[in-house]
């Protein structure tokens, strides 16, 4: 490696003060870059090896082949001004950057000449998967009039869909108004989350209250078995409905390294051959409990959060549960005063379908109900629109004409307003005590639409 080092420091810009050079390869297939730095680790040069270093590293890993099980994938150089070198050998431990990841027929050559017992599950996926994960709508649609309906997973360790969705939420902007990288997140349809360790999964939500899903555990002894020992895969889509495809499962399908996938239909979780939920664990955001959410929640909040922020949490999520979340909760929470991003962590709920609709004004209650009388040609001689008043109800206003002292009025209208804009007519024969619940349901089924 010194004559590789000699000749990359040769041929750098002046004035460098650190190369980081990498290099990958296989038989049939290498490339290189050199990164040069100076005093102030300011990028001065990016650099392509010439041919000459190129060959001097493909020699170097033609001799490494002899020793351990073959040789090396990539190659870290670090040289200093002062002339100190390290150099760390890289066997695939970790997933490779793409862009120094060759197409499996690369690694299939290499192993042909250089055979070894033992791939890392990651690259034995991605020379041998040959798409076996993938599932196209029209392979789809041909699959699931065989199979069935599939297996009804353990409820009692996924939660139903409403719940998980918001619980998702609130932990998404709980990470983000923490400014952590981790956690989960969501945009509309499609939530995912990505694990220290490199499991992950995702979730999408479908129109019809439908959802699917799915990703994988980083270390699952079934990969093992099946790309190193030839095993064969679990059937993940086993009685799956046609919309379970590859458009709405998680990206690790794509490079074979999916263990699981389960979908949401007619109100319960189903599966193939994935195994159980709790076995998937490292894959999932805590969202099991609400202790469990409470706990992650709460954890982001510093080392000493008071009775109130706890109590907050509690709040937090119970109002998720039924879509009624407003910025006080979250404020509540994580407070004004801190470094919190408030913002960003609201947004996340927002998109979560998990947030209550501001309130509207009395006056653009009573404005409404006003143009739905004229625009209907209602008598207003008897129903007179600029008597008309607004009582504040739970998610809205109820809006009516006032009897007159000493008068008895039998069916009157009265409107009932709620803060998504939408208005319903009753009657005084309808005690609102009786007609409020179902207007509240109503509300929050229309503002609690999966997104």
């Amino acid at each position: 490696m010194h004559q590789v080092a000699r000749k990359l420091a040769a041929d750098g810009p002046a004035g460098w003060q650190r190369l980081d050079a990498v290099f990958a390869a296989t038989v049939v297939a290498s490339t290189g870059t050199a990164l040069y730095t100076d005093e102030n680790q300011q990028l001065v040069a990016r650099t392509t090896p010439s041919p000459e270093v190129m060959t001097l590293v493909r020699d170097h890993r033609r001799l490494s082949s002899g020793f351990g099980d073959g040789p090396w994938w990539r190659l870290l150089l670090t040289l200093t001004g002062e002339g100190r070198i390290e150099v760390d050998y890289d066997f695939g431990t970790e997933p490779f950057p793409d862009d120094q990841l060759f197409a499996p027929e690369a690694y299939r050559a290499d192993l042909e000449a250089y055979p070894r017992e033992k791939l890392p599950v990651w690259l034995a996926a991605h020379v041998r998967h040959a798409g076996r994960q993938l599932r196209p709508p029209e392979v789809a649609a041909a699959a699931a009039g065989e199979a069935g309906i599939g297996t009804a997973a353990d409820g009692g360790l996924l939660p139903p869909l409403p719940v998980m969705t918001a619980r998702w939420a609130v932990l998404s902007a709980a990470f983000v108004a923490a400014r952590s990288q981790w956690g989960p997140r969501l945009m509309p349809a499609m939530r995912w989350f990505e694990g220290a360790k490199r499991s992950g999964c995702s979730l999408y939500t479908l129109p019809g209250g439908r959802a699917v899903l799915s990703g994988g555990r980083w270390d699952a002894p079934e990969l093992d078995a099946a790309y190193n020992r030839g095993e064969t895969l679990p059937e993940l889509y086993r009685g799956a409905p046609f919309w379970v495809a590859d458009p709405v499962l998680n990206h690790r399908a794509n490079r074979g390294l999916l263990t699981f996938c389960y979908w949401w239909d007619h109100g319960r979780w189903y599966r193939g051959d994935s195994p159980d939920p709790g076995d998937c664990a490292e894959a999932l955001p805590g969202l099991w409990t609400t202790d469990t959410v409470a706990r992650i929640v709460t954890g982001l909040l510093g080392e000493q959060p008071t009775e109130r922020q706890r109590t907050g949490v509690g709040t937090l999520i119970a109002a998720a549960e039924v879509g009624e979340v407003t910025r006080d909760a979250l404020v509540e929470v994580f407070g004004t005063a801190g470094s919190f991003d408030l913002e960003n962590a609201f947004y996340q709920l927002l998109l979560g379908g998990v947030t209550a609709p501001e309130p509207i004004a009395a006056t653009d209650a009573v404005d409404r109900v006003a143009r739905h009388l004229t625009d209907r040609g209602a008598d207003t001689a008897a129903y007179r629109v600029d008597d008309l008043r607004a009582d504040r109800i739970s998610a809205g206003w109820m809006v009516y004409v006032p009897v007159d002292p000493g008068e008895i009025a039998i069916g009157r209208a009265i409107f009932y307003v709620a803060d998504d804009g939408v208005l319903e007519r009753s009657s005084s024969s309808v005690a609102p005590s009786q007609y409020l619940p179902d207007f509240e349901r109503r509300f929050r089924e229309r503002n609690r639409a999966l997104t």
